[in-house]
């Protein structure tokens, strides 16, 4: 499964750093090689982990073609990354290069002082396949911070995936149908919980689950578009929505606490970590989670909630579905996580910084796209024209069983082909994939709400959200409802003015010509 950004995801992928060159910069050189040193730090998803340096053709292409010496670190995306990426910048030893996993998109790095500009390297010029393919000039604009040019959109896929994923195999041994509508989901819950749906005997399977990371009460939560929340914000009547701090958050809570009274939901969610729910749910232990990606649960991917379930239980069958019908489950897609550089590396070293977005552009660019996604031409896929023919066993032992490596390095683009016109077939896709791709194409989606949001100055965008998870994990554990929402929300409005936030959000939005 391919990575996805949450917030409060907190796990760490140990032995992150692989290259024997120093973390600190040598002046341009390496003894016995003219070559530049880089490092760069950037996310991973659970496991995964870079082969030894001899097989490592990514490594190997981009070092030759660019003349460098790479040191490249990886964590999953988190709290644990966020805390591995502040102690650089405190000790003063930043990376050349960093992806940022911050919920504010580096914003407050920036309001820091800590970024460096990036006018005169993210162009272009200098970068013509990433302006081409993935981020126009419009969008990037709309990126800035105060009119500061110091952060740039990783490319992103600006498809939506969004569907929750269910157990058709239960539903069928419980003769239940696939829920249409939130009674009929809530219905399935409980007898997943209670009806012993694998018929193992024993009431060891729970309805739903999540994973909290310990931090808040996480995103997947069905009852959001229950209440009338679409995800993550959105425009109605043409007026901003926070999904996380609208006043419909009342009801939100209300509805999650009552399915953890009834004892429907995996008892440690809060705390669950990364994709650990999803494991448990390929164990066989939940019946219901989200998915975000299109090969979430595909039989062609071998990585999938649903290869991994088969593994275990033959017979298991996960489909995408909404309870809620024809209603939008998320607005479109802006603009999230951006690729940062240090203010004394673009002020001191921009050689390096210039290096960098070469090859971050050579990543954006078809070649560097087909290399980082799916391997070397005619040894891991064919290529006839635009179509390319995967060789799955061929990508399964040399990548996918030594650590499923190539999702580290295509870390700088999603796994979108049709952006260059790409066909890519894989031998291994079903019916029942295909089925998959049917049912989360049906699914509507609301309007982007039309340009990147920005806090106004000085604003602790960290410490706002911070507070609000306090506050939504205090009404679930202590409240057990959505009871004290009013008082908490006008806490977050007041006391961390949160109204100035969403004001300055709605002028960008009027000022963008979204709205009047």
């Amino acid at each position: 499964m391919k990575r996805t950004w949450k917030a409060g995801a907190a796990v760490i992928l140990a032995g992150s750093m692989l290259a024997a060159c120093s973390a600190k910069d040598d002046g341009g050189k390496q003894a016995g090689t003219e070559k530049m040193p880089l490092r760069i730090f950037i996310d991973a998803q659970n496991n995964a982990m870079l082969p030894p340096e001899q097989d490592d053709f990514v490594k190997k292409t981009i070092e030759d073609k660019f003349n460098v010496k790479l040191q490249v670190e990886y964590m999953a995306p988190g709290d644990d990354y966020n805390k591995k990426i502040n102690a650089y910048l405190t000790s003063n030893d930043p990376p050349d290069m960093w992806r940022d996993a911050n919920g504010d998109g580096g914003q407050k790095y920036a309001l820091d002082g800590l970024l460096g500009d990036m006018s005169k390297f993210v162009t272009p010029q200098l970068m013509p396949n990433y302006f081409k393919y993935w981020v126009d000039e419009t969008t990037l604009q709309r990126y800035q911070v105060h009119n500061q040019f110091v952060r740039a959109p990783i490319p992103y896929n600006k498809e939506i995936y969004r569907s929750w994923y269910i157990r058709k195999d239960w539903l069928d041994k419980l003769n239940l149908q696939v829920p249409k509508t939130y009674d009929d989901y809530a219905k399935v819950l409980r007898a997943f919980t209670n009806d012993d749906p694998d018929g193992n005997g024993k009431k060891d399977t729970y309805g739903f689950s999540l994973s909290a990371g310990g931090d808040g009460i996480g995103l997947d939560w069905p009852e959001y578009r229950k209440n009338g929340l679409v995800f993550a914000s959105f425009l109605e009547n043409g007026v901003f929505k926070d999904m996380q701090t609208d006043p419909r958050m009342e009801g939100v809570l209300n509805d999650i606490g009552k399915l953890i009274g009834e004892g429907v939901v995996d008892p440690d969610w809060f705390l669950n970590k990364s994709t650990q729910h999803v494991d448990k749910a390929a164990q066989g232990k939940i019946g219901v989670v989200l998915g975000t990606t299109k090969d979430f649960a595909f039989d062609s991917n071998p990585q999938s909630l649903q290869s991994k379930s088969k593994a275990i239980f033959p017979n298991a069958n996960w489909v995408p579905f909404t309870p809620f019908g024809d209603q939008p489950l998320q607005s479109g897609i802006a603009p999230a996580n951006p690729f940062l550089f240090h203010k004394n590396i673009v002020e001191k070293n921009p050689d390096k910084v210039k290096r960098i977005v070469e090859i971050l552009d050579w990543l954006a660019s078809e070649e560097g796209f087909l290399l980082t996604h799916y391997g070397q031409d005619g040894k891991h896929y064919t290529r006839n024209g635009k179509t390319v023919t995967l060789k799955p066993e061929v990508i399964q032992d040399e990548i996918v069983k030594k650590g499923d490596w190539l999702t580290i390095w295509d870390f700088f683009t999603p796994n979108t082909p049709n952006t260059y016109g790409l066909t890519v077939v894989d031998p291994r896709q079903t019916d029942r994939d295909r089925d998959i791709m049917k049912t989360l194409a049906a699914i509507p989606t609301a309007p982007y709400v039309g340009t990147s949001l920005t806090p106004p100055a000085g604003f602790d965008l960290a410490a706002f959200r911070k507070r609000q998870r306090e506050l939504q994990a205090k009404a679930v554990f202590e409240d057990k409802s959505g009871k004290n929402w009013p008082s908490y929300r006008e806490e977050l409005m007041t006391k961390y003015s949160g109204s100035k936030l969403f004001d300055a959000y709605a002028e960008q939005i009027k000022a963008a010509g979204v709205t009047k």
